[in-house]
């Protein structure tokens, strides 16, 4: 279980952590460091799980859930963005990005 928690919490700690980081410290690209540490740490889990293929798309479903929570942001607000997007990322992760059986 542990291969599969590892990208798995990259992702999570990428999306809460780069928010909450630019977030308290006003600068946007602390925050995109913390989003591209967890992406990249999410990636090699992937990667060593599933494939390349499996990783570029995963790592795609990561890239994605930050763009749209821009999007969510106007209609729910921050936090409830930012968490929407990281659990459907989790999710996605835990499906999709675990160790071949």
């Amino acid at each position: 279980m542990t291969h599969v928690l590892i990208p798995t919490t990259a992702a999570t700690a990428g999306l809460v952590g780069g928010y909450s980081l630019a977030r308290l410290t006003g600068v946007r690209p602390i925050g995109g460091l913390a989003l591209a540490a967890g992406g990249v740490t999410a990636f090699k889990g992937w990667q060593n799980n599933r494939g390349t293929a499996t990783a570029a798309a995963l790592t795609g479903v990561y890239l994605g859930s930050f763009g749209y929570s821009h999007v969510l942001y106007k209609k729910i607000g921050p936090w409830p963005a930012v968490a929407s997007v990281t659990a459907a990322t989790a999710l996605a992760s835990l499906v999709a990005g675990g160790p071949k059986k």
